[in-house]
């Protein structure tokens, strides 16, 4: 395949209209573009994404938390729409200066805590509420490995493959190649470290299984990117049964929904303020009325 040869310039400058689907969000300087505060609900917990694999992460770990008894994970969730550049308003930024989803506020203590980076939330909640997170150290070590193998490895999925195989304006074979030999790689990765133990860690259910899953297991059960025949994902058989095993918790199902613009209505919950909210305002009831 024959692509055009690029040479770049001596000095990089920005051009607001390559980029291909996102490009009217992505820019090379940080900080708000617009005054907009945050809504700010009940709850000590206040949760501001989108349901973004990232975005998953978070409120997969806090629909678990609850699912434990954990009255004190309890949470409002609102909406940060990345394609209308809710991400850079004022109130947002001042939560996270990175402008990424998700972001957190815990307003449960006397100064107000914000926390950004989803793997720093998972991490963050599992250590205010003591769970999901091993207390014997070397199990403990493992967990945290991997948490921060996904937090480095995703972005070759994401940002690498994910981008040039499905957004980028024109399909160029060298980086697809590039990238959908790492994603393989790291599926080869989990496979084995997969194939003699239930979970990432080993024995028990971690935040590690729940920052992997939301990529890794969703890319395989065939959510992501329109890519598992590509990408071979049923030839990796212990991936495959792991992200079936965390699909079939009901906190799992939950978290999914949070947040979510796209896909089945019936999987739509755009705000969170209440566990009632996944009874009563899914989009599909939402339209009915």
């Amino acid at each position: 395949m024959t692509e055009t040869t690029y040479t770049p310039p001596r000095v990089w400058t920005w051009d607001s209209q390559s980029g291909g689907k996102f490009a009217s969000i992505n820019r090379p300087i940080a900080g708000p573009t617009h005054d907009k505060e945050l809504p700010v609900g009940r709850h000590p917990l206040q949760l501001y994404s989108l349901a973004t694999p990232n975005g998953v992460k978070v409120t997969v770990m806090l629909e678990e938390l609850l699912a434990l008894g954990i009255e004190g994970a309890e949470y409002d969730a609102w909406l940060i729409n990345i394609g209308d550049g809710d991400q850079f308003g004022s109130g947002f930024v001042a939560i996270n200066p990175n402008s990424k989803i998700p972001a957190l506020m815990d307003r449960s203590g006397e100064t107000p805590q914000r926390v950004f980076e989803s793997g720093a939330i998972l991490l963050y909640l599992a250590e205010k509420f003591g769970a999901f997170l091993p207390e014997d150290h070397a199990t403990r070590t493992e967990c945290l490995s991997w948490l921060f193998w996904q937090m480095g490895s995703a972005p070759y999925l994401g940002g690498g493959f994910g981008h040039f195989y499905a957004y980028a304006p024109e399909k160029w074979q060298y980086p697809i190649d590039r990238f959908a030999m790492e994603a393989k790689r790291q599926l080869d990765v989990l496979d084995r470290q997969l194939a003699e133990r239930p979970f990432i860690a080993g024995d028990v259910y971690t935040i590690a299984d729940i920052a992997i899953w939301a990529w890794y297991g969703q890319l395989v059960l065939g959510r992501l990117y329109g890519a598992a025949e590509f990408l071979d994902v049923k030839s990796y058989t212990n991936v495959v049964k792991w992200a079936e095993t965390i699909d079939a918790r009901p906190a799992v199902k939950r978290g999914r929904m949070v947040n979510r613009t796209f896909g089945d209505p019936e999987m739509q919950l755009h705000e969170r303020h209440d566990a009632s909210d996944f009874d009563t305002k899914t989009q599909d009831k939402v339209a009915a009325e």
